[in-house]
This record gives C-alpha cells, sequence and structure tokens, in this order.
C-alpha cells in the first residue's frame, strides 16, 4: 500500500467522520431527557428547530373483528377489547399512520393518552393494562425509545365503547 493511498484514506476518513458527526451536533439532535432514576418514560424532550414535526390526532381502537355487521352505535366494550386491547389497537392504528408519512414508532417524542373508568373496574381506569400494552411498543428490541407521556382518566371518549384515545407528536 502507498503512502500516499494510506494517508488519502485517512483523510477521507476523518472527513466523511466530520460529515457524520456535525449533521447531529448538540444543537440540531433531539435530546429525550430521562427521568432520574430511568422510567417507563420520559421527564421530557428537547426537539431543535428545524426538525420535521407530526401531530396526530386522538387514535381510537378498531373492533377486534372488523367483519361484524353490527351498527356503530350498537357496539360495546365487548367488540373492541379491555384496556390493554384497545391501547394496542390504537398503537398499532398509530404505527401504520406514522409510517404512511414516512415515519416510526421511534419517533415519538410525546404522548398525551386518555383512559376512561373501566366499568368492569368499578369505573376506574385500568393504568397498568395501558402500561403492559405500551410496554409492547416502547423500551423494545425493536423500539427501545420511550416518549414524554401523559395518561389522564376521563369520564368518557367518543361512545361508550372506547376505553382508550391516544393522540401522538413525533419528530425526526
Amino acid at each position: 500500500m502507498s503512502k500516499t493511498f494510506v494517508t488519502s484514506l485517512a483523510l477521507f476518513t476523518a472527513l466523511a467522520g466530520a460529515s457524520v458527526a456535525s449533521a447531529q451536533t448538540p444543537e440540531t439532535a433531539i435530546v429525550r431527557h430521562a427521568n432520574t432514576p430511568p422510567g417507563l418514560i420520559l421527564q421530557g424532550v428537547t426537539v431543535p428547530a428545524g426538525a420535521k414535526m407530526l401531530y396526530l390526532s386522538g387514535q381510537l381502537a378498531a373492533p377486534i373483528d372488523p367483519t361484524s355487521k353490527t351498527l356503530p352505535a350498537q357496539l360495546t366494550i365487548a367488540d373492541f377489547g379491555d384496556t390493554k386491547t384497545q391501547t394496542i389497537s390504537v398503537f398499532t392504528k398509530i404505527k401504520t399512520i406514522l409510517a404512511a408519512q414516512g415515519y416510526a414508532m421511534r419517533d415519538i417524542i410525546k404522548l398525551t393518552v386518555f383512559v376512561a373508568g373501566d366499568p368492569k373496574l368499578g369505573g376506574k381506569m385500568d393504568f397498568a393494562g395501558m402500561n403492559d400494552a405500551f410496554k409492547m411498543f416502547f423500551g423494545t428490541a425493536e423500539n427501545p425509545t420511550t416518549v414524554a407521556r401523559s395518561t389522564v382518566q376521563v369520564a368518557a371518549l367518543a361512545a361508550p365503547a372506547f376505553l382508550v384515545e391516544i393522540e401522538a407528536t413525533a419528530a425526526k
């Protein structure tokens, strides 16, 4: 190997590394601020100016049986499932919407989760069921990230059959 080739290769490697590093400077990188000690959700997220943002409206679960002939107004909680089942359905829907816009679950930075009280739990929200479903989409091998999140119990959602509605904000 010639000395000129080795010098050129070293220069190319240094320049390539510099351009990659400059592409993700602290001023342009999305920063996820972990809770102390680290937990299921983030303390917050810093999004730099110029980041591409996507705001999703609140999403509701799809019926467990999409071929059901039951009229929408006649559907019950049993048609959509418990809180965990509905949360999985909503995250699956969000994942599909994100993909259609060129985003992935790892691009989500903030969630607002609205959970209605479950009649089977005396009108209390199933926070554990929602979190169990959340853990299937965040902090996984496929998506090791987590998000800033608010979770609130609401009196009701758009129809009595719905137990979960989720808004998502993504950035990249």
